[in-house]
């Protein structure tokens, strides 16, 4: 498990291209057959991905986190993004499709990720933060879904919001959780740009093309800097960075924040006019 320290904004305005690279971005969370890992002093949050061949991989737990199991002070929000496969949570088992996601809850012990297929594997990515109180494991099924559609063919981010674990629906002690499809012809996503001063966002890229990027803005609105990220690339968005990005192609991108709440639109808006 790598960690990724809190970065500062200050800090952050000095970096070059290699320097913000190694602060805000993991590359390498999906390796064929292997779990990896990655802990962010931002808000205590764990992101894990997992690739599943012809074995299944059991979720170990980390020095960093000091707890006899992973979830012992933790819950996590869990997606799919390859092919078919399952998550066995203390011997209780949930089907995955692609894009199929999962709430395991605090005090979890045995976590088992596999694939239905090694030709095509599944890859799951967990979102983990501290949690207060236990919430049952809960398989989160297309009814659940919380689907919103947002913006316009006319503006270039006609785009699909898909909300797994929110208010009101799935619940969770901190995290909120889900993914957004960016329309075909359509570039860009989270319009206006924004910052959430009181939680840490963190976004995973996936379904992009192979002769495709993303260009990720982060940074202070009146400061901004960019990552060009491909596909499975993971970027850690602290709580004083705004966020969007625009694409050479079609794209998706798993959401999940953790901090002070779970409330979707508690974010400060930075508009496109004020940005530098």
């Amino acid at each position: 498990m790598r960690t990724i320290d809190a970065a500062s904004a200050a800090h952050t305005r000095t970096l070059d291209t290699a320097g913000l690279r190694e602060s805000f971005l993991a590359t390498d969370l999906f390796q064929p057959g292997q779990v990896s890992a990655a802990y962010l002093l931002s808000d205590r949050i764990a992101v894990v991905g997992a690739v599943p061949l012809a074995d299944a991989l059991t979720l170990p737990t980390y020095d960093q986190l000091r707890s006899e199991h992973f979830f012992q002070r933790r819950e996590a929000g869990v997606i799919n993004i390859g092919g078919p496969g399952s998550v066995t949570v203390d011997g209780e088992r949930y089907e995955l499709g692609h894009t199929g996601s999962l709430y395991v809850g605090r005090g979890s012990q045995e976590v088992v990720l596999a694939s239905d297929d090694d030709a095509d594997p599944a890859a799951f990515y967990l979102f983990s933060a501290t949690a207060h109180r236990d919430l049952p494991t809960t398989l989160v099924t297309p009814d659940l879904v919380n689907v919103v559609e947002i913006g316009s063919a006319d503006d270039a981010n006609r785009r699909t919001l898909n909300q797994c674990i929110y208010e009101g629906g799935p619940a969770s002690a901190q995290i909120a959780f889900g993914f957004t499809t960016v329309h075909r012809g359509s570039v860009w996503n989270t319009m206006p740009a924004h910052t959430h001063a009181r939680r840490t966002e963190c976004y995973l890229y996936f379904d992009l093309a192979a002769q495709d990027r993303v260009f990720h803005v982060m940074g202070e609105p009146e400061e901004t800097r960019h990552l060009v990220v491909a596909d499975r690339d993971f970027v850690f968005s602290p709580p004083w960075s705004l966020h969007t990005g625009v694409g050479t192609g079609r794209y998706s991108f798993v959401w999940a924040t953790a901090g002070e709440n779970t409330t979707y639109d508690d974010m400060d808006a930075v508009p496109v006019t004020a940005m530098r």
